[in-house]
């Protein structure tokens, strides 16, 4: 059966490859509120496809406020069969500069295609026509696929849409293309996620801005009082210096050092930061990060002390810990080690739960068949350093799904969301095989 199916999804792939270029030549950019258009454009090619891949019913449901348009195909189930419900997202990150090609216009180069969103999360979507396609319409078991377009903005109206729809999107598995295999060839589950919990601080020291020479010395400045409150965010490892924030387990395999060096372009002669693994470091332990300061421009600087600093500070939050209370150890922090009594006002921001996957089971088991046959290779679990918050929320919704987060080619020189966004087609066509094989493997098991 797995050579027909093998045979099966390499004859739609040609037409699946076409129509993953048809949707990342449509700019998606659900952050853009000037790209709405192109936000429901997309909702409807996505729409589209899953018709004419055969699945039975398709509707777009665009009845959450302030939420954008979501794709529903479905499948029912055979009798005494599960159901599956697949994910991905239509949306993307918005182009920004540095592109070697425009980035709206799909191309090949060195087995991989570039475009944005051919990574994240288009693919996801292309994967999932390849498998109801390779069963012609009519796979073995339930299916029914979800494509939202608000992922790229934290997926804020997934959890209404989750309980207004929870009857339609109830299954037994739920698939979540949407993360990265940790290497060329080798199929991956994402077992732990980090979330996130950010905040922006402000730091106040004078009525106005007066000359740096008159008082100088003795008036402080906001912006070296917000320099040395940032300071204390780490120790002299760099490690989280964040009092009451829970680290997670170990992972089970590392990241080899000089590989991340080169992925993560660190220059040489710059050491890393932090203790432990790497693996440990940006998968199972919390980091913290400045992403942002508002203060005067060294163009545009004056000899003047600046009365009024904010900036952004980013907390990755580590599974097993809690977002919200992650981030009331931050701010609890940021008030405690505020220097030479400034006036402080802190914004929360951004919260997304860390989320850990229990792997056991029967569901399991047969993912690990379905993608081992697929590779060729064992699949390996490995930890997320980005938040996806919508994981937390599809668990809450379904406390008794057995939960899969898988990638659709992605590797981690995919450089998603960055300039020059690319898709490892070899490893994508492993992926529409893997898809289309645990359909398979579900029914199986079923059937048993």
């Amino acid at each position: 059966m797995s050579d027909d199916l093998r045979q099966a999804v390499r004859r739609v792939l040609p037409g699946v490859r076409a129509d993953l270029e048809a949707l990342i030549r449509i700019p998606s950019v659900s952050a853009d509120s000037r790209a709405a258009a192109e936000v429901r454009r997309c909702a409807e090619l996505t729409a589209e496809l899953f018709r004419t891949a055969g699945a039975p019913e398709v509707e777009i449901v665009d009845d959450i406020e302030g939420g954008r348009p979501a794709v529903l195909a479905r499948c029912p189930a055979p009798p005494g069969m599960p159901t599956v419900l697949l994910y991905a997202h239509y949306d993307v990150q918005p182009a920004g500069d540095r592109w070697s090609s425009p980035p709206f216009e799909p191309h090949e180069t060195g087995g991989r295609l570039y475009g944005r969103g051919s990574a994240d999360d288009k693919a996801g979507i292309a994967a999932h026509l390849a498998a109801i396609r390779a069963y012609g319409g009519r796979p073995p078991v339930g299916v029914t696929v979800l494509v939202e377009g608000e992922e790229e903005i934290g997926s804020p109206t997934l959890g209404r849409f989750l309980d207004r729809h929870r009857d339609k999107l109830a299954a037994d598995v739920v698939v979540l293309a949407d993360s990265e295999n940790v290497a060329i060839g080798v199929p991956s589950f994402t077992e732990a996620l980090r979330g996130l919990a950010a905040c922006v601080v402000e730091v106040r020291t004078l009525e106005h801005g007066v000359h740096s020479g008159t008082y100088g010395g003795a008036a402080p400045d906001a912006l070296t009082a917000l320099c040395r409150l940032l300071a204390t965010l780490h120790d002299d490892h760099g490690d989280v210096a964040v009092a009451g924030l829970v680290a997670g387990s170990r992972p089970a395999i590392d990241y080899p050092e000089e590989r991340f060096r080169s992925e993560a372009t660190v220059l040489d002669g710059v050491p890393l930061v932090g203790t432990g693994t790497v693996a440990e470091r940006i998968w199972a332990k919390p980091a913290v990060t400045v992403l942002a300061i508002d203060a005067p421009a060294v163009t545009d600087a004056s000899n003047t002390l600046v009365p009024v600093a904010r900036a952004k500070v980013s907390l990755r939050v580590a599974p097993g810990d809690d977002a919200p209370r992650a981030q009331a150890m931050l701010v609890r922090h940021l008030r405690e080690h505020a220097p030479w009594g400034v006036r402080l006002e802190i914004g929360k921001a951004e919260l997304a739960q860390p989320h850990a996957v229990d792997t056991r089971g029967s569901a399991y088991d047969a993912a690990r068949r379905a993608y081992k046959t697929a590779y060729g290779d064992d699949v390996v679990g490995i930890g997320g350093g980005g938040a996806i918050p919508f994981v937390a929320e599809f668990a809450s919704a379904f406390p008794d799904a057995a939960i899969l987060i898988t990638s659709a080619g992605g590797d981690p020189a995919c450089r998603a969301h960055s300039a020059d966004e690319n898709l490892h087609l070899a490893d994508f066509e492993h992926a529409c095989l893997a898809e289309t094989l645990l359909l398979d493997e579900l029914a199986r098991e079923a059937g048993r």
